[in-house]
Parts: structure tokens; C-alpha cells; sequence
């Protein structure tokens, strides 16, 4: 188990999708991670190591939910955002 609290976790991106992120914890890497997610991931890029706490701010996840999933699932995965989509204005 780990401490609810903090985290130590690498971050990784997904060379098939631009803007997915893949957050395991430092010391279990990617044991938990199911084989079919790894799959459609792609092959993982290293991005970062990074303490987590409940006060640390990210800016496209909610660190409460990213530390309950890594303690969970042991894996927190970030999705692409939403792009706005522009439609041309009618007159």
C-alpha cells in the first residue's frame, strides 16, 4: 500500500496519442498496469519523476483522484484534452 498522502511516481507519454499520460509509481513501474492499456499506449517516453501530495497543483488532473487511483489500480492515466472545435459562423 501506499501512502495516500504522497507518492513518488514517473510520468510518462504515449508516443501513439498526443497529450496521454501514463503515472505509475516509482518503485512498482508498470507491474500493475494491464497489458491490453501498455498496448494501445504505445511504447511509454519517459517525461518526469515527481513527488505527489494532495497539495501539489497539476494542471490537467486532479492530484486527489491521480493519488486514489495509484493506490487502486496502481496506474493513473491522463487523456487527451478536448480540443475546441471551431465552426465557421453563418450569416
Amino acid at each position: 500500500m501506499i501512502d495516500v498522502n504522497k507518492s513518488l511516481v514517473s510520468i510518462y507519454r504515449s508516443n501513439r496519442k498526443d497529450e496521454m499520460y501514463l503515472y505509475v509509481l516509482k518503485k512498482e513501474g508498470f507491474a500493475r498496469v494491464p497489458a491490453l492499456l501498455l498496448e494501445q499506449f504505445g511504447q511509454p517516453a519517459h517525461s518526469m519523476d515527481l513527488l505527489l501530495t494532495e497539495q501539489k497543483k497539476l494542471a490537467r488532473a486532479d492530484v486527489k483522484k491521480v493519488l486514489a487511483d495509484l493506490q487502486e489500480k496502481g496506474f493513473y492515466l491522463q487523456m487527451p484534452s478536448l480540443k475546441e472545435q471551431v465552426l465557421p459562423l453563418q450569416n
